[in-house]
C-alpha cells in the first residue's frame, strides 16, 4: 500500500540507473509514483518516463524558482500538457520567498500560481504546493500570501474535487490546520526522521492521519539512516515508520491509510 507522492524521477541524479531506482521501489512495495515537473521541459520529460514505467504518474507545471517573465504566456502549453495520459495534478507550483526575495519576482510568483490554479480548477485536477519561507521560517508572508490565494481559488471551484497537498511540510501547526480546513493534504518528507526535527514530529502528531501523504522528494531530502545520500522512492518506507512512532500505531496501518490517501486525492484507484 505504501506510495511516493513526490519523487523527481526526471533528475540527472536519476539517469544512470533509473530503471533499478523504480525496480527497488516495486521491491519495496511501492504501488505509484507522482513524479512532479519544475517547468514545461521538464514536464515533457516526466510524461515521457511515466509511459516507460506503469507504476510512475506525473504532475505537470512550473516551479516558483524556475518562474520567467514569458511564462505568463505559457499556461496553454501547460493546459495541454496537463491533458496527456497519466498526469493526474498541476504542480510542482507554489511560491517560494526564500531564494526569490525581490518584490516584483514575488508578485509574477502569484500571477503565475493564479494562472496554474485556474488550469487545475479547470480540468479538475489537484495541485502539489511548494512552500518555503526566506530563512525557512515556520510562518510569514509567503504562508500567509499562499492560503490566501487557496482560499480564494477553493472557494471559486467548479468542481468539488480534492484540492491538492502542501508539498514536504516545514510550517506551523496553524498553517496545517488552515490547509486542512480547505481540504488539503499534508505531506510528509525525510526531514520528519532527523534527530533536530522534534518540532515537526510534534506537528505530525497532531494531524488527523487521514490528512497526511508520504513524500520522499527524492533525490532530495534522504530519510535517516540515508542523510547525505542520494533518496529514492525505495526510502519511504523510514518515513511511514517515523510517522507510525508519533502517531501511536503500526507501519502497515499508515502505509495503509496514506496510500488510500493518495488514491483520493490522485484519482489512482481510475488511473491506466
Amino acid at each position: 500500500m505504501l506510495t511516493d507522492t513526490h519523487c523527481h524521477l526526471d533528475s540527472e541524479a536519476f539517469d544512470a540507473d533509473r530503471a533499478a531506482v523504480i525496480q527497488r521501489a516495486v521491491d519495496a512495495g511501492i504501488e505509484r509514483i507522482l513524479v512532479p515537473a519544475l517547468d514545461l521541459r521538464s514536464s515533457r520529460r516526466c510524461i515521457e518516463i511515466a509511459g516507460e514505467y506503469p507504476p510512475v504518474f506525473v504532475a505537470v507545471g512550473i516551479h516558483p524558482t524556475e518562474i520567467k517573465p514569458e511564462d505568463v504566456r505559457s499556461i496553454d502549453v501547460l493546459r495541454e500538457l496537463a491533458k496527456q495520459p497519466k498526469v493526474q495534478a498541476i504542480g510542482e507550483i507554489g511560491l517560494d520567498y526564500y531564494w526569490v526575495q525581490d518584490p516584483d519576482e514575488q508578485a509574477l510568483q502569484r500571477d503565475v500560481l493564479r494562472q496554474q490554479l485556474a488550469v487545475a480548477a479547470e480540468l479538475n485536477k489537484p495541485v502539489v504546493l511548494h512552500c518555503r519561507e526566506r530563512g525557512d521560517a515556520a510562518s510569514g508572508p509567503c504562508s500567509d500570501d499562499l492560503i490566501a490565494i487557496l482560499e480564494a481559488w477553493v472557494e471559486t471551484r467548479a468542481e468539488a474535487g480534492i484540492p491538492g497537498v502542501l508539498h514536504s511540510f516545514s510550517s506551523s501547526l496553524e498553517i496545517a490546520q488552515r490547509a486542512i480546513a480547505l481540504g488539503f493534504y499534508i505531506g510528509v518528507t525525510g526531514p520528519v526522521t532527523y534527530k533536530n526535527a522534534e518540532a515537526r514530529r510534534r506537528i505530525i502528531a497532531a494531524l488527523p492521519l487521514e490528512r497526511l501523504l508520504i513524500e520522499t522528494d527524492a533525490p532530495y531530502l534522504s530519510p535517516e539512516p540515508h542523510r547525505g545520500h542520494r533518496n529514492e522512492p525505495a526510502y519511504v518506507a523510514y518515513i511511514a515508520d517515523k510517522i507510525a512512532g508519533v502517531q501511536s500505531s503500526t507501519t502497515d496501518h499508515i502505509a495503509a491509510v496514506t496510500g488510500d490517501n493518495a488514491a483520493q486525492m490522485l484519482s489512482w484507484r481510475d488511473a491506466a
